[in-house]
């Protein structure tokens, strides 16, 4: 299911969802009480959780602090979503907790791309 790039906006039921689950989860992450295989989750910043509208999915985005092997940390953080979605499921107070699914994120290596290239630009001026 494909809900992150639809044409509307999160509902508010959604980022509040999304905020709940981002604040739940980097508690568990910074007061490592979730031990994963090779990856000390200290070390992992969520930065942000887009839910599904039925509230049965959720991407967590995430960068690791070190910057080294994401793509390790995304395997094993999906390979034990699991594990993570059984100690967020004692924080949690509503009826249905959704899926959770890891995703690399991206946005901050974006930024500085684009910001590389509008310096560049500005001195060629």
């Amino acid at each position: 299911m494909d809900y992150e790039n639809t044409s509307k906006p999160l509902s508010q039921r959604q980022l509040k969802v999304g905020e709940t689950l981002k604040k739940i989860i980097a508690n568990l992450f910074i007061k490592d009480q979730i031990v994963l295989p090779s990856i000390s989750t200290r070390n992992i910043t969520i930065s942000e959780v887009r839910v599904s509208p039925d509230l049965r999915h959720a991407r967590v985005y995430f960068m690791p602090l070190s910057g080294n092997e994401p793509e390790v940390a995304l395997k094993i953080l999906n390979q034990f979503s699991y594990e993570v979605k059984k100690r967020v499921k004692t924080a949690w107070t509503a009826k249905f907790l959704p899926n959770l699914k890891f995703v690399l994120d991206q946005s901050f290596d974006y930024a500085e791309k684009i910001e590389k290239i509008i310096i560049e630009n500005s001195k060629s001026k």
